[in-house]
């Protein structure tokens, strides 16, 4: 089995490295031609994509890193061997109150994106519950806390 893993290295700095993704991808049929399952995880999201499999793959013709690849293809596009379609920036509409200030609802952030926003979100203030200021999400997409 392989095990892939994705570390964040904040700042570039080794003591402050974190798993924040894996994945695995294991033989489950023998010969020239093997059969590979991938899984995929991340640290906040569990399971993404579906357990899939890379089929009739030709053992010893290129390297692992042409394994890795298409298990996480298959893994992320339905077990299709190509990537999906690059995502796109979720778009998601600013509101404003009665009193002129400025906010997201949380809810209408598009997965996995808010899963992360809220998560780092966490201690700051809000306008309002379940909302958040367009410029802490602003200064998340951009590499921002």
């Amino acid at each position: 089995m392989l095990r892939i893993t994705v570390e964040l290295w904040p700042g570039g700095h080794e003591q402050r490295r974190r798993t924040i993704a894996t994945a695995s991808i294991g033989r489950v049929h023998d010969g020239a031609f093997a059969d590979y399952q991938a899984t995929l995880s991340e640290e906040l999201l569990g399971e993404v994509g579906d357990v899939a499999l890379v089929r009739g793959y030709p053992r010893w013709s290129a390297s692992v890193w042409d394994l890795v690849a298409r298990g996480i293809a298959v893994a992320l596009n339905n077990g299709a061997e190509v990537l999906p379609a690059r995502p796109t920036l979720p778009v998601v509409q600013v509101h404003v109150s009665g009193d002129g200030v400025r906010y997201v609802w949380l809810g209408e952030i598009p997965e996995p994106a808010g899963t992360f926003f809220r998560h780092r979100l966490y201690g700051s203030t809000d306008p309002q519950p379940g909302c958040a200021y367009p410029h802490d999400r602003e200064h998340f997409l951009g590499g921002g806390r």
